[in-house]
């Protein structure tokens, strides 16, 4: 469903790329994050990543962020857009602030 972000039931959906190497434990923090801020945010870790993306993408969930192996060294996380299938690396600390602004256009 492409349901406009603004409207969209879920802004964002955050994954560990695995369940292992602290990677939960930041995605876990990442999505409390987007709780705390208002944010309608969904956590999944079961599954290939790819799997997710979809099941996501079939709720009409705008945002996916991915937590990975690069997140734990550098402190970025993935941000994949919906319609455009669009990736981009942003600090995991601004997740929160990237989603509000793309839903406000």
């Amino acid at each position: 469903m492409k349901f406009h972000p603004r409207l969209a039931p879920v802004k964002v959906a955050i994954f560990p790329l695995v369940k292992k190497d602290n990677m939960p434990e930041v995605a876990t923090k990442i999505h409390q994050e987007c709780k705390k801020a208002g944010l309608a945010s969904f956590y999944d870790e079961k599954g290939a990543v790819g799997r997710r993306y979809r099941r996501q993408d079939e709720a009409g969930t705008p945002f996916c962020v991915t937590v990975d192996g690069q997140t734990l060294t550098d402190q970025t996380v993935t941000i994949r857009d919906r319609d455009s299938l669009k990736q981009d690396r942003i600090a995991a600390d601004k997740v929160v602030a990237y989603v509000k602004e793309k839903i406000e256009k």
